[in-house]
């Protein structure tokens, strides 16, 4: 276990509202049993892959397209200690590769594992992940997007004990798009830790989503995205609940080279509490160096408006439903750019369970 104790400090501005201490705690949960990969495969076409404790699940899998191969996790701090093997998806030039449904399930422990996206020019491809269990579950996802190439991708944090970090490394040449999309609903402690570089002309960039957090848990998000090119978008669209003790805490940054003009960025930071007791930290970043740009960030945390439930009170909804009604429109801002509707509606209905056993 001495690997872990060179997380880095909370003195680091970067971890400022990090937990490392939660990390080394969910390493040393201990093992038990795999639970079904089934029930958490959604109802789409496509190759599936599922990974016990990080490592392939063989039987339980259909790769098709996708490769198992020695992966770099780079130099982050978290990411360094995935490289060895993981998953890969290299899609050739023009081609749509078909979706990829990745379950993570951990019994205990740490796992680490690495991965790759590589889409050539006018690729396309689409990725649904899913992380279910106990321990320590930390990822790197390294991508790279060719001309005109198109990536989606959704994640679905609901590990029900320990941490599960993220390190998300991604190249967006001239003319691509990522859509990435991330939801925390489960009950153990998150680090999502992205870098997102812009480095082609008219390439489009949006990575937001929802955090949700009960009892004493932490969870927080830390995404940057450097504009390196021109005519670049990009869009982060962030919510965060929390309720009881607990504390969501979002971190987005927008930096714009000098040669970067006509640069259009978007940042939207909103917290929830559902008690005075949690807390949301928000922390919106613009480093902008061109002088034709437009940029806009807006953060703001409060309650649930009170007129508004007294309204839905005295049309006979229940106190109750009438919280869950309104946090489920809250949240449901970031999940408005998920495409396919049954990806979509997963979303909606892990945060609907997590209000249930919230409110």
């Amino acid at each position: 276990m001495s690997a872990v104790m060179e997380l880095p400090s909370t003195r680091e501005e970067s971890w400022r509202w990090g937990d490392p201490a939660a990390i080394v705690a969910a390493a040393e949960l201990p093992r038990g049993v795999a639970s079904d990969a089934g029930e958490w495969f959604l109802d789409l076409p496509g190759a599936r892959a599922v990974f016990v404790d990080g490592v392939l699940d063989e039987v339980r899998s259909d790769l098709r397209h996708v490769a198992i191969a020695h992966v770099d996790g780079g130099a982050h701090v978290l990411g360094r200690r995935t490289t060895g093997t993981g998953w890969s998806i290299r899609v050739e030039a023009n081609a749509a590769a078909e979706l990829l449904q990745i379950v993570h399930i951990a019994t205990g422990g740490e796992n680490q594992l690495p991965a790759e996206i590589l889409l050539a020019d006018g690729a396309s491809a689409s990725v649904v992940e899913t992380y279910v269990g106990a321990g320590w579950s930390n990822r790197s996802t390294r991508m790279t997007l060719g001309k005109g190439a198109k990536l989606t991708r959704a994640v679905r944090l609901l590990q029900g004990d320990g941490f599960v970090s993220l390190r998300d490394e991604v190249d967006i040449h001239a003319g691509a798009s990522l859509i990435a999309t991330v939801l925390g609903a489960g009950d153990a402690g998150t680090r999502i830790d992205g870098s997102i570089i812009v480095s082609g002309d008219d390439a489009f960039a949006e990575y937001g989503g929802a955090l949700l957090t009960r009892n004493d848990q932490r969870q927080e998000c830390a995404v940057s995205v450097r504009h390196a090119a021109l005519n670049g978008q990009s869009k982060q669209i962030w919510r965060a609940v929390a309720a009881d003790k607990s504390t969501a805490s979002l971190a987005a940054r927008v930096e714009v080279a000098r040669d970067a003009q006509k640069t259009d960025g978007v940042q939207s930071l909103r917290g929830l509490l559902l008690q005075r007791t949690a807390t949301v930290n928000l922390k919106p970043e613009l480093e902008i160096f061109a002088d034709d740009v437009k940029c806009a960030h807006g953060a703001t945390v409060g309650e649930l408006d009170q007129r508004a439930l007294f309204y839905m009170q005295s049309r006979g909804i229940p106190h109750a439903k009438a919280q869950a009604l309104l946090t489920r429109a809250f949240v449901g801002d970031a999940f408005a750019q998920i495409a396919d509707e049954t990806v979509r509606e997963a979303f909606v209905a892990d945060a609907d369970a997590w209000l249930e056993r919230a409110l």
